[in-house]
């Protein structure tokens, strides 16, 4: 899909200055569409790079968390508390993941209600050269030195808390 043409200026200072001549000066509305529309570019950007893996970045997650763990496998709803998805996504997620063969369903032996999803070693493969490729593209953040990155993590972080993300 080609690039749309770049404006000759900012259309959201252009909106944020319409908004104040008609609500008056509310800087949060500047701040969350500059964010909303950083999340629209850099989930572009990282979608393409794990794309031709047949993954979306969600999917990705799935496997990098799968990754991470001891064994290589996690029940289902882990999954989504550390995801911090609903069930049905990480159901969705998960089935796309074992149709891909990136991903093995099992009875959770430890809950006979539960699943136990485990990485497979194409898993592992895939998982390895799409986190190659995203830690050279800098994760889409590559205007942005650590410290800003850190300043970034830092600042979003009140928020998170207090969205009840974790115990701050």
């Amino acid at each position: 899909m080609p690039k749309p043409l770049s404006l000759p200026f900012d259309p959201i200072a252009r909106a944020d200055e319409l908004w104040k001549q008609r609500w008056g000066s509310v800087p949060a509305m500047g701040a969350i569409t500059s964010i909303m529309r950083a999340h629209q570019i850099l989930l572009a950007e990282v979608d393409a790079v794990v794309k031709p893996y047949g993954l979306t970045f969600a999917r990705y997650e799935a496997l990098v968390l799968l990754s991470f763990s001891k064994a290589g496998e996690l029940p289902m709803s882990k999954i989504g508390e550390r995801l911090m998805v609903h069930p049905t996504s990480v159901t969705n997620t998960v089935d796309r993941l074992v149709r891909s063969g990136l991903v093995d369903k099992r009875p959770n032996p430890n809950d006979g209600r539960g699943t136990l999803a485990s990485i497979t070693e194409k898993g592992r493969e895939v998982v390895e050269e799409a986190t190659r490729e995203l830690m050279a593209m800098d994760f889409g953040l590559g205007v942005y030195d650590a410290e800003e990155c850190g300043d970034i993590f830092a600042m979003l972080r009140p928020l998170r808390v207090a969205a009840q993300d974790f115990d701050g």
